[in-house]
């Protein structure tokens, strides 16, 4: 039995607790990580025997969260977990991101890390502690990883830099940021803010370094006790000399490759190198220049003493003759096996790429390290759709799409961390294969769209207005249609156009920027100091060291995300990466506002209206009814599309018409007033008759009891001996009991023979018209539809026309409102 092991790993906000060789001892290794009452479950396994050579490590990451770690079941009709949440599969992605560096070249063992969630105590995030759960079970698995690694969470709250906080701590937190890494460099991070500075960034970054490295000295120490042997003898290179005939094959050829500047061309003229050097190399053979120089023998092998090689014809010597061996002068042909032939070629043009750019000061397209591409941008370019815009950056473009609506339109969200239960904003990213002139699977979206998306959504997030002023729930669809780098980040830039496009009233305009890196410089006749890309195109990303990616404005950073290839960066160099950045954002957002045409920040005709009411909380029942029936019936007899309340009395009608929309509203504002004793009803229509009297709905959804001895001024003996339902009569409201249940008169407007003149006044001079009283309707604001600036006038003057109507509707169906 394997022996049960402890360790405690300072967490600086508190103690984790991280437990091995008791649960899943057949795995190659598990870990029971704790923090606080969070349980985390993290095993790593290794296939038998290695997969075929490939430039991608065979890794793949599960992550799950399960409901009834917080004593909790799905919602869903399907009660167990199934297929990966977004959120689940965003974690997943934190996992592989920094470990992925760390794996060895040439270990081709397929690799599988599962994580479970078994206890959230709704405190300590769960997501954090699985990257750390994570690199403590590789560094104990025999997988000779080079590093090992930790994550933290650092989030800022009263100007203070604090180390995986809370989840309480968290909500009042200006910056969310993940960051994962070894003892001595940064491998990923990934964060969202409010616009924060760089230095302020950089600041957070050094804090959670600082963190990482006493994390990672806590486990290298768990490892000497626990770690099992590296499989150090398990990697494979491809043969050294490989690397120089690969170059002396395609060289030249791949020189001028590299030199057209268009993403397809270049591609297929690649494509077509690589199969010639793979024909040559793994079916034809190879020469290489040295052997094919000739066979260097001496003399004397190739002369041959008389006595060794005679020949004797009829008993005779033939002197004078030299006799020759038949020596092959053709030299040995060596053949490589094709998988090794692609991974040496792919490592050459990376080599290439670099040298290129370094040395020559030029990238494929001609631009210099810091350039950008052209930029060009068109907004509404869709009739029906909310806002629409088309991005193009170089040769990444991006058609951005916004869709507004109500809240039956929000993402719901089923999460264990998750408290609320739906969102009112969310970006959903497409990349198909048609972006790049391939062919491939169309269907569910992959983990990187659902990445891509979620970073470009928290990068829009903060420039979003408060929901209060704007109560719509906001879609945006990214579809990439054409991809050469930085697609998520072109999402930021067309999602930004399309909203302002939709007239939602952003605080400021944002742009994405991808940046690269170069880092050994002087291994490519460089002066040895990192260069910094700005705008990376694909190749770059795939040949280069860093993918930066930063969204946000001039002042400050809303969004960003960096992977490393390498083991880890430093912070200088860090630093000059978010100023190249910065500059970087500054030009885009400035060819951003040369938008041909410009969005048209205002309302879509074909936008649904949103009016948002007040009421008191304790009307919002009468508004719902009994099993939602009068809520449904509203709906059903106006024609709105939807009527949300909320218990804090805000009640949301959406709606296509403003017809529509004002009867809903005059219905409501009937429901939800406030009668008072003395009143008088006129023509009310009678719903029900009982055999102690008749129900009289005085508004529509209010009604009230007329007893049997208040229907006439005579005694009736049956209720329908004298009406019938569906009668109209004029009533007055006489009382109002402790349940808030209503008695009614009608014998009391009746002319009486003692006192008709009596009668006469009160008919006459006591009658009010019934209003709701203002402080029932606390505060109701219309949002109309604004119009873009195409429209003839006469939809202005609509527009108009109900911003009157709202503000002196008729004082049966409206109290205190105001129209904004």
């Amino acid at each position: 039995m394997a022996q049960r092991e402890h360790c405690n790993v300072a967490h600086f906000c508190s103690q984790i607790l991280v437990e091995t060789g008791h649960i899943g001892r057949q795995a190659s290794a598990s870990v029971m990580v704790t923090d606080g009452e969070t349980i985390l479950y993290c095993s790593v396994c290794l296939s038998d025997t290695p997969n075929d050579p490939s430039d991608f490590f065979p890794l793949s990451v599960h992550y799950q969260e399960r409901l009834s770690a917080a004593g909790r079941t799905s919602g869903g009709f399907f009660k167990r977990e199934g297929k990966a949440k977004d959120h689940e599969v965003l974690v997943c992605r934190l996992i592989d991101r920094p470990l992925r560096p760390t794996m060895p070249k040439g270990f081709y063992y397929e690799t599988q890390i599962l994580s479970w969630v078994f206890s959230y105590d709704g405190i300590h995030s769960p997501d954090c502690l699985a990257i750390t759960a994570a690199g403590i079970a590789v560094a104990l698995s025999e997988i000779p990883n080079k590093q090992t690694i930790a994550g933290v969470r650092i989030g800022l709250i009263n100007g203070q830099f604090v180390i995986n906080p809370t989840t309480e701590q968290m909500e009042n937190s200006e910056l969310d940021l993940m960051m994962a890494g070894t003892d001595s460099a940064i491998l990923m991070i990934e964060g969202y803010c409010d616009f924060l500075t760089e230095e302020k960034l950089l600041e957070a970054v050094e804090a959670g370094q600082v963190a990482i490295r006493e994390i990672c000295k806590a486990i290298d120490v768990l490892v000497q006790n626990c770690g099992k042997k590296k499989m150090v003898d398990a990697i494979n290179f491809p043969p050294r000399e490989l690397y120089r005939h690969v170059e002396d094959i395609s060289g030249d050829e791949l020189v001028k490759a590299l030199q057209i500047k268009e993403k397809i061309p270049r591609r297929k003229a690649l494509s077509a190198l690589e199969d010639k050097v793979i024909t040559i190399l793994s079916e034809q053979g190879y020469v290489s220049k040295d052997s094919s120089l000739g066979v260097t023998e001496s003399l004397d092998d190739i002369v041959e003493d008389e006595d060794e090689d005679e020949v004797i014809v009829d008993g005779e010597v033939d002197e004078g003759d030299v006799h020759i061996k038949p020596v092959s002068r053709k030299p040995p042909c060596q053949l490589f096996a094709e998988v090794d032939v692609k991974l040496v070629f792919k490592e050459v043009s990376s080599k290439y790429l670099r040298r290129r750019i370094v040395e020559g000061g030029k990238r494929s397209d001609g631009r210099s390290p810091w350039e950008l591409r052209p930029i060009h941008s068109q907004c509404g370019l869709l009739p029906r759709a909310h806002g629409s815009a088309l991005f193009t950056r170089g040769e990444t473009q991006s058609l951005a799409v916004v869709t507004l609506g109500g809240y039956q339109m929000a993402q719901r969200i089923d999460n264990l961390v998750d408290t609320e239960d739906s969102k009112s904003f969310y970006l959903q990213y497409s990349f198909p294969p048609s972006c790049v002139g391939e062919v491939g699977r169309i269907g569910a979206p992959s983990r990187r769209e659902i990445g891509h998306g979620m970073l470009a959504e928290r990068a829009l997030e903060p420039i979003l207005p408060p929901e209060e002023d704007f109560p719509y729930t906001i879609r945006v669809e990214s579809t990439i249609t054409e991809s050469n780098g930085s697609s998520s980040m072109a999402s930021v830039c067309g999602g930004c156009l399309a909203l302002q496009d939709a007239g939602v009233p952003i605080k400021f305009p944002v742009a994405g920027i991808a940046m690269g890196l170069v880092l050994d410089t002087q291994e490519f006749g460089g002066d040895g100091s990192p260069l910094i890309l700005s705008d990376i195109t694909g190749a770059e990303d795939a040949s280069g060291d860093m993918d930066l990616k930063v969204a946000g404005n001039e002042s400050g950073i809303t969004a960003f995300q960096m992977d490393i290839k390498v083991v880890g960066i430093t912070l200088p160099v860090m630093e000059q990466a978010l100023l190249q950045a910065r500059d970087g954002r500054q030009h885009i957002l400035n060819e951003m506002s040369k938008s041909s045409p410009p969005p048209s920040k205002a309302l879509s005709r074909h936008a649904p209206l949103i009016h948002v009411m007040k009421v008191k909380p304790n009307k919002v029942n009468l508004i719902i009814g009994s099993g939602g029936k009068t809520i449904k019936s509203i709906i059903e007899e106006t024609g709105v599309d939807a009527i949300d309340t909320g218990d804090d009395g805000t009640v949301k009608i959406t709606a296509r018409d403003l017809s529509s929309l004002e009867k809903s509203k005059t219905i409501i504002a009937n429901l939800t007033m406030v009668p008072k004793v003395g009143e008088i009803y006129r023509n009310c229509e009678i719903k029900s008759i009982a055999p102690y009297g008749a129900f009289v709905e005085i508004a529509p959804g209010r009604e009230g009891l007329c007893h049997i001895s208040e229907l006439s001024s005579g005694w009736l003996a049956k209720a329908e001996d004298a009406f019938k339902v569906g009668d109209r009569i004029d009533v007055k409201l006489i009382e109002i009991n402790d349940k808030g249940q209503l008695r009614l008169s009608s014998r009391a407007l009746l002319p009486d023979a003692d006192s008709e003149s009596n009668s006469k006044q009160q008919s006459s001079g006591s009658t009010k018209e019934k209003v709701p009283q203002k402080d029932d309707l606390i505060k109701m604001t219309t949002r109309p539809k604004r119009k873009k600036q195409s429209e003839p006038s006469g939809a202005e003057n609509a527009t108009t026309k109900t911003l009157e109507k709202s503000a002196a509707a008729p004082a049966t169906s409206q109290g205190s409102e105001t129209a904004t």
